[in-house]
Parts: structure tokens; C-alpha cells; sequence
């Protein structure tokens, strides 16, 4: 065991062992006053075995609570602990996200990907430079709704090196069909905090629950 995990064992001991001093303090002061209310009460007007036992139950649902609360927040460490190693073992690899840079597949092709919102007569892939201009269109046909994959092959007298980004145009005869662009990434770094966040190459910094596919 490291020294950061000993010195943090032992900081978790030390809080627990205080936590259990305080609620059994709580609860002797609760029986003193109990005790002593019960010592001077009006022996015309003596307390109600129903309210006794009210009252003591009240003090074992706070230490109840109080213990319930102390296990939530001792899982919720654990939790970002164990996000936090997952997220370690993603660092290098692939992912699919909603981006519409170009990339590279195993053959070198560039390629991309896209989710069609509903079926569309005619799909076309129009390949752009950096500066926005489509220096090449694919066609597609008909395609029907959900995720699809690309593969740009440059025709004849196309500069391969222009294409940078792509996006999608799709239509079901006069109409437009919603479409959003997804590309592949890398993970280069990951984070944690409220969430566990990615550090993509290109799209930079994503929340996890973002990531559409792992590759």
C-alpha cells in the first residue's frame, strides 16, 4: 500500500471513528434529558409512555439518517474512484461522436459517418476544405433512418489533401430529412468531477455520456 492510500485509510478511519463518538453523544445527551424530564415531572400529569417512545424513536431515525447519509457519500467516493480507472482504460482509443471532421480508416480512405432522422430518397455527402468550400460531392442514393457510415475515394482530378470536413444533404422528395454528422476521435487525456469527461483530439473536451460508439 502507497503512503497516499495509507494516510488516506487512515483519514477515513479517523472520520468514521468521530462520526460514530458524535452520534453516540447525541444519543447520551438524548437519554440524560430523558431522564431527567422523566425525574421531575408532575406526578398528577406523568409523560405519556406513547410520547417516550416517540421521542426515542425520533433519535434513532436521526442516528438512522445520519449513517444512511455517511454510506451515500462513502459510495459516491468509491463511484468517482472506479469512473475514474474506467476512464484511464479509454485513453488511445477510438470513438464515434457527433463531429463532422474527416479521418482516416484502415485502408487510409477518409471516411465519416451520419444518423438520418428518417428515411430519405436521396443522401449526398459534400466534402469541404478547411475554408468551407466542397471541393466533392458523393452520392449515396436512398438511405434509410438511423446511423451510416462513408468512405470518400476522391474522383479524378480531386486533391485528396483539400478534403477536411463533410456534411450531409438529405432529402424525401421536396423535403429535407434531419441529419447529424459523426465522426471518429481519439481520446487523448480524460478528467473527473461532477462527471467524467473526455479530452478528444479534435472535438476536445466531451461528457461521456456523449460518446455514441467505441471503436
Amino acid at each position: 500500500m502507497s503512503t497516499v492510500d495509507a494516510l488516506s485509510g487512515n483519514g477515513t478511519a479517523t472520520q468514521t471513528a468521530a462520526k460514530a463518538r458524535g452520534d453516540v453523544d447525541a444519543q447520551d445527551r438524548f437519554l440524560k434529558l430523558l431522564v431527567a424530564q422523566m425525574k421531575n415531572q408532575d406526578p398528577l400529569n406523568p409523560l405519556d409512555n406513547a410520547q417516550v417512545t416517540s421521542q426515542m424513536a425520533q433519535i434513532q431515525t436521526v442516528s438512522g439518517i445520519e449513517r444512511l447519509n455517511g454510506s451515500i457519500e462513502a459510495l459516491g467516493g468509491r463511484f468517482a474512484q472506479m469512473q475514474a480507472l474506467q476512464g484511464a482504460t479509454l485513453v488511445g482509443r477510438d470513438v464515434v461522436v457527433e463531429g463532422n471532421w474527416l479521418s482516416a480508416n484502415d485502408e487510409g480512405l477518409p471516411q465519416g459517418g451520419f444518423e438520418l432522422a428518417s428515411s430519405a430518397d436521396r443522401v449526398q455527402v459534400e466534402v469541404l476544405s478547411r475554408a468551407g468550400v466542397v471541393v466533392d460531392t458523393i452520392e449515396l442514393g436512398a438511405m434509410g433512418a438511423g446511423r451510416h457510415g462513408f468512405e470518400w475515394l476522391p474522383a479524378d482530378g480531386v486533391d485528396a489533401t483539400l478534403g477536411e470536413r463533410f456534411r450531409v444533404v438529405a432529402r424525401s422528395g421536396t423535403t429535407a430529412v434531419a441529419s447529424t454528422p459523426l465522426m471518429r476521435d481519439r481520446v487523448d487525456a480524460v478528467s473527473t468531477g461532477d462527471e467524467l469527461l473526455l479530452e478528444l483530439r479534435h472535438a476536445g473536451s466531451m461528457p461521456y455520456a456523449e460518446i455514441k460508439a467505441f471503436n
